[in-house]
């Protein structure tokens, strides 16, 4: 019998004999109790209250609330079952006595309406409202109560409490995100949600839909750039909080008698705070974002000012002009401004400087960059370094203002603001002012001339060592250094020789080999510090070359990201190219999922978390990273593990760069692996972000289940796995798709919840797909999901079923390269 169907018919039995104990303690729940219609829990302090309810006008519906408890007009601050309402009145709240999970249970139906998606166990579950407003699930036993198995401050509505989290826990694949309520009579969730966008440089964004609304400004160590009223008070106290395992904001109260919440409203598009006033019994709205039109999400397009009181508010910053004068009226700012004079930066004798603006929100952050060590001097050399660079700041204002915050490409939603911040954007010496000019002339000398002492002393060390060794390393890293100026990278990054490698790896000894790939293999090494660290060692006679190597080299230097595989250095001599990366302990993650013995290694949770992070991964690549990155050859193999099990996207060598808006392209080298490639790719070379996302769901499903999508083999029928996932979708059957190994310690609704995701991620059309950042949410929380249509690429034997797919792209594809 399928443990699913067994754990519900479980939770009834159990509700049938349980009855509701007379004992029950106020503010919690054990597996012998459960709380129905006309039962509340109520928080130790009696602030706050847990039942059923019906919303607005309506009473047809149901739903499992949490309220103010001492508050006369009813404010629901947290439903459960938001995406599912109960019809009747016969809905239970309990724990579960075989899953020890707390569930929402319509008897009538039978149907387990919601469920708490712990995945941890406890002896003695029980179930508490605190006087917070948040409703944990934890162990009885459990000297610590602060262990919560599963809390609702994690799974956020529409209200954000004081003492909840806005933003991710990057562990956990957590993404709180707040979402507006569809109407006063609907609790399900609208399109106007509230969360942390995950850049280098984190700031809170909404969005209506996909697009974004209104964003913050990036947070500045007191307060969000864009948010000036964030200020020292006696009520609140704010605190944000970025570091490698969770990013995000939160308020407490200092004044423990105001009763307040942050509510986003679909209905005006806002997100407002409320304060209750006990005399007037009423609440009483504090603030409101957006304030203002110039709140609205980049107005005036690229390097326009918004300034309130001016007409147009949309205003030309200092050395630029509007991209379209003669037009220059509301519909046409998103357009933008342009610069005056053109920057010097590709000329060797450059003159470039910056010029200060004071008082501004901070553009942007989705293409920036931050060093917190550095100070503001160091900042502006990095950024005059760069001619992709176009802005530079203190990432801390507190003090004397600390770290370095970058920006590059063009400088979006800009605006004037009281309390705003100082901001140094590039400029051409021809809108310098003459001091500014002398010093960037200083500033120049001074670097070309270190530059000049550096070649002379580094061309001396090698001619001291070998003429010959040295001729040909030269003409090798010319060649290499060519193709990264080309790339108008700054690389820092080490370059090994060949001893030192040769030495580490035990002059590649087969002892010391990893694995082989499509273009070389890798090896283990150690290098005389101790660092362990893995090879690649580029086949001669592999299809990677220069271009290949080149590529590899720029995309991975500048990518910094806890999920993509970290570049220590390369290595370039005669003939011999070599990359070197971090040394993943685990290998790659086909070394274990597609075999039984080893994949029971990766329990459930291990892999659920190795999917959420291959998730954040490529989401980076796709929006958050300086250039949008196509990976083109995502991967079982190509997913390499930590000591912790935390996945790294690895092997950029066929990944795809693009700038600006540009989110897709052609070309007549297909690259990439049978049975990961994307239908509109393989057979037009059309490749876009929603190429990965193809890929990603044929992994997502191979993780899954266990078995390789390519090569799949079932005796019923002739499918490959895409097809095999389809057909038991279709039947009702979708868990038997579950790898074996994995049933004593999944989570039924999640790993279903995966299986849906997986199948909208290989839709046959790449429009049908979600986007990384949808996915990313998706697997956050097990909300409702659009019904899936017949996927694309569903084999038989002696079939490729495209029949429905129409070409838009009329190239010819004169080389398939599949690995």
């Amino acid at each position: 019998m399928d443990f699913y169907v067994f754990m519900l018919m479980g939770a009834n039995i159990l509700l049938i004999f349980s009855g509701f104990s007379n004992s029950i303690a106020a503010d919690t729940i054990t597996q012998s109790q459960s709380i129905s219609e006309g039962r509340t829990l109520v928080s130790k302090d009696g602030s706050f209250e847990l039942g059923f309810f019906s919303p607005g006008g309506s009473s047809d519906y149901r739903y499992l609330g949490i309220w103010y408890k001492n508050i006369p007009v009813r404010t629901v601050v947290w439903v459960a079952n938001r995406h599912k309402p109960i019809k009747d009145l016969s809905g239970a709240l309990m724990i579960n006595n075989r899953s020890k999970n707390l569930v929402l249970l319509s008897q009538n139906t039978s149907v387990v309406v919601w469920s708490a998606n712990s995945t941890k166990e406890a002896s003695s579950p029980i179930a508490q409202l605190l006087d917070d407003g948040n409703l944990v699930l934890r162990d009885g036993k459990d000297e610590n109560p602060e262990n919560y198995l599963w809390q609702s401050f994690d799974y956020p509505c529409d209200t954000l409490l004081p003492g909840m989290k806005l933003g991710w826990d990057l562990k956990k694949g957590l993404d709180r995100r707040l979402s507006a309520w569809k109407n006063m009579d609907d609790p399900s969730p609208g399109d106007f949600t509230w969360g942390i966008q995950l850049t280098n440089y984190p700031e809170a964004v909404m969005w209506k839909g996909s697009e974004k609304f209104y964003r913050s400004g990036p947070w500045n160590g007191l307060r969000f750039s864009g948010a000036p009223e964030l200020k020292a008070n006696p009520v609140f106290e704010f605190k944000f909080v970025s570091n490698e395992n969770e990013v995000f904001y939160t308020y407490q109260l200092i004044n423990k008698s105001v009763i307040t919440r942050m509510v986003m409203n679909q209905t005006n598009y806002s997100r407002q705070r409320f304060i209750w006033i006990e005399a007037d019994s009423r609440w009483s709205p504090y603030a409101s974002v957006p304030r203002d039109n110039c709140d609205s999400y980049n107005l005036c397009g690229a390097y326009g000012n918004c300034i309130i009181g001016e007409s147009p508010v949309c205003q030309c910053l200092k050395g630029f002009r509007s991209k379209s004068p003669e037009t220059w009226n509301p519909e046409e700012w998103s357009q933008g401004c342009v610069r005056t004079t053109q920057l010097s930066c590709q000329d060797e004798d450059t003159t470039d400087g910056f010029i200060k603006f004071s008082g501004l929100k901070l553009p942007d952050t989705t293409n920036s960059w931050v060093n917190r060590s550095m100070n503001l001097k160091e900042c502006r050399i990095k950024c005059l370094s760069n001619c992709s660079c176009m802005a530079y700041t203190n990432s801390d204002i507190r003090g004397e203002g600390s770290g370095c915050a970058i920006w590059y490409g063009d400088l979006i939603d800009i605006r004037q603001i009281q309390g705003g911040q100082d901001l140094y954007i590039r400029m051409p010496a021809s809108e310098l002012e003459g001091g500014e000019h002398k010093r960037m002339v200083v500033i120049v000398i001074y670097v070309v001339a270190s530059a000049i002492v550096s070649g002379m002393l580094v061309i001396a060390y090698f001619i001291c060592r070998s003429r010959t060794k040295f001729r040909e390393k030269m003409e090798s890293n010319v060649r290499i250094d060519q193709s990264i100026e080309e790339g108008k990278e700054d690389l820092e990054l080490p370059l090994f020789d060949l001893a030192t490698i040769a030495n580490a790896t035990n002059n590649f000894s087969i002892d010391n080999k990893l694995g082989e790939g499509g273009f070389g293999v890798v090896y283990r090494g150690t290098l005389e510090d101790g660092q362990q660290i893995a090879v690649k060692r580029l086949s001669r006679s592999s299809g990677q070359g220069l271009n290949e190597f080149k590529n590899e080299v720029i995309l991975i230097a500048k990518l910094q990201h806890r999920n993509l595989v970290r570049l220590l250095g390369f290595s370039i001599q005669g003939e011999e190219k070599m990359l070197i990366y971090e040394y993943m302990t685990n290998k790659s993650l086909d070394f274990f999922i597609f075999d039984q013995a080893k994949g029971k290694v990766l329990d459930w949770s291990k892999r659920f978390n190795i999917i959420c992070g291959l998730a954040r991964g490529l989401l980076y690549l796709h929006e958050d990273s300086r250039l949008r990155i196509i990976h083109r050859d995502l991967k079982a193999s190509n997913v390499l593990l930590d000591s912790e099990m935390n996945p790294k996207i690895s092997d950029f060598g066929m990944a795809k760069t693009f700038g600006g808006d540009q989110t897709e392209g052609n070309t007549n080298r297909v690259v990439g692996t049978y049975g990961y490639m994307a239908p509109e790719y393989a057979i037009d070379g059309l490749f876009s972000v929603k190429s990965d996302v193809f890929s990603f769901g044929i992994l997502l499903l191979e993780i899954v289940s266990g078995k390789k999508n390519r090569g799949f083999h079932n005796p019923d029928h002739s499918l490959n796995l895409i097809g095999h996932a389809w057909k038991l979708w279709q039947e009702g059957r979708p868990l038997e798709l579950i790898d074996t190994c994995l049933e004593d310690s999944c989570t039924a609704s999640q790993i279903l919840h995966c299986i849906h995701v997986s199948l909208l991620c290989v839709q046959l059309h790449p429009e049908d797909r979600p986007s990384m950042s949808s996915v990313v949410m998706m697997l956050a929380s097990e909300s409702s999901l659009p019904e899936p249509k017949e996927p694309g690429f569903i084999l038989g034997k002696n079939s490729l079923k495209l029949d429905q797919f129409s070409s838009t792209n009329e190239i010819t594809v004169t080389r398939l390269e599949a690995r």
